[in-house]
């Protein structure tokens, strides 16, 4: 076994797991086993929540001010710098990641964050004095930390969608126990080493593992004040009434099936070539990419063409090559899943005009070609559903107007483009459409803006001082004049 795990990160140490259970790793580029953790029983999930519980009240966290807790972040983030080569070495090997991303999304940008709410927390206050309206007097409203945060990440982007949830919450003053996927679980290990390093004190961060038995356990633990979870609208769908029920804060950050609208001015070398990574970044393993993409009919063919092309052209192969754009998808079970929606798709009607199956110099690793469909309408289940892999939905519009309907017939609402030559035209159709987060001419999410998603696609929002506020409950302190 290359890598194998015996302990779990809780109250700050090692500690040895409450039963015998172990989860194991396969490479989803060779297929073959490369690590295994121990599994987390509720007994640890338990004691997770104890500690960061003792962690929220005791003075060695709960009486830092901001200046103090900034400086612990960047402690971490040094520590988490130290070990970002080798944690998005680590994220490719379980996931698939192409290793040029994973240097940036998993290696570089958990510290870019870390730092950005270190400096948000250095230049800010948590009291504010207002006078009253309602008297003579004036009003201390106070920003306190929400408490104990269940931190559930996704296995398509674990380190920094990780970083999400855990850097505002430990800004804010909250205490975190986080879940991995099981999936991507190893590179955890790293974080909860910097943790150590960066002298986080103890029950601050906890780091649990397991399925979604071992999530649903945490999400209604009595010692949880808050959950922030990434992942599927069906699991979300079910944290979000747990938590209703249970009258607690949530974040939401699910699924996506954006647009890219193509407009009728728009360059076809400049759009196509930009669709590549906004819409099939991570092999598709990306919840904000625009995959269906709008042509306008009067030049439907040759955008198809030119899409298909582009997508046939990507190299596919070993993440761990730095010229690979197209990895493996992260397990046989998202193979097999994202080639019988291909598989659907076809029977529906829609024209494969490229893709759809296995590479054939690859035999073995759970690899699916760039796929993209043509000649469907909005309407079918290949352009409705989310896929969550390399496939791309080419639709054709009449208009403008047609285009943003079409862009706002969908259940889902987290991300999307549209792509013109008039930058002014282009804002003012990303202003009519019905989502989170939405680029002119590019997509790329930015640390100080806020992220999430509207109807089926969350709720709440990540990132920015918007994320840091997510942390903090309220309260008005009244004062006589």
């Amino acid at each position: 076994m290359e890598i194998e795990h015996s302990t779990l990160f809780i109250d700050g140490e090692w500690a040895k797991p409450a039963t015998g259970g172990a989860i194991q790793v396969f490479s989803p580029t060779t297929e073959q086993l490369f690590g295994i953790f121990p599994e987390s029983s509720t007994a640890d999930v338990d004691s997770a929540v104890a500690a960061a519980g003792r962690a929220l009240r005791s003075s060695e966290w709960a009486n830092l001010d901001g200046s103090d807790r900034a400086a612990i972040l960047d402690r971490f983030a040094d520590a988490v710098e130290r070990r970002s080569e080798e944690r998005a070495s680590l994220v490719s090997r379980q996931n698939g990641m192409p290793i040029t991303l994973a240097r940036f999304a998993e290696g570089d940008a958990p510290v870019q964050l870390l730092r950005y709410y270190s400096d948000l927390i250095r230049s800010s206050s948590v009291e504010e004095v207002r006078q009253s309206l309602s008297s003579a007097g004036t009003t201390i409203v106070r920003k306190e930390p929400v408490g104990v945060v269940a931190a559930i990440a996704p296995w398509n982007y674990p380190a920094i969608l990780s970083m999400f949830k855990i850097a505002p919450a430990l800004a804010a003053g909250c205490t975190v126990v986080l879940k991995p996927s099981p999936e991507t679980t190893l590179d955890s290990y790293l974080l909860a080493e910097a943790a150590v390093e960066a002298g986080l004190p103890a029950g601050v961060l906890n780091i649990v593992t397991g399925g979604p038995d071992v999530g649903q356990y945490l999400v209604a633990h009595p010692g949880v004040s808050k959950v922030a979870f990434t992942g599927s609208t069906p699991a979300g769908r079910h944290i979000g009434r747990v938590c209703g029920e249970l009258l607690r804060p949530v974040t939401l950050e699910l699924g996506g099936k954006s647009a890219a609208l193509i407009l009728d001015d728009a360059d076809i070398e400049t759009t196509v070539a930009g669709l590549a990574t906004a819409s099939l970044l991570n092999s598709g393993q990306t919840c904000y990419m625009s995959t269906r993409i709008l042509a306008p009919a009067n030049r439907y063919s040759e955008f198809l063409d030119a899409v298909t092309a582009m997508a046939a052209s990507l190299p596919i192969g070993d993440p761990a090559d730095a010229g690979t754009f197209v990895g493996p998808l992260v397990s046989e079970r998202q193979y097999k899943r994202v080639l019988s929606m291909i598989d659907a798709g076809s029977a529906e009607g829609a024209t494969v005009t490229t893709g759809g199956k296995r590479p054939a110099h690859l035999d073995r690793g759970w690899f699916v070609e760039p796929t993209v469909f043509g000649n469907l309408s909005n309407d079918a289940n290949i352009a409705k559903d989310e896929v969550f892999g390399p496939v791309l939905t080419v639709i054709p519009y009449s208009d403008e107007a047609d285009a943003i309907a079409l862009a706002n017939d969908s259940e889902y609402g987290l991300g999307g483009t549209v792509w013109t030559a008039d930058r002014d035209r282009g804002i003012d159709v990303a202003r009519k459409v019905e989502t989170g987060s939405f680029g002119v001419n590019t997509y790329g999410l930015d640390w100080g803006s806020p992220f999430g998603g509207v109807k089926a696609s969350g709720v709440g929002r990540e990132l920015g001082p918007e994320g840091l506020a997510s942390y903090y409950s309220l309260k008005s302190i009244f004062l006589p004049e």
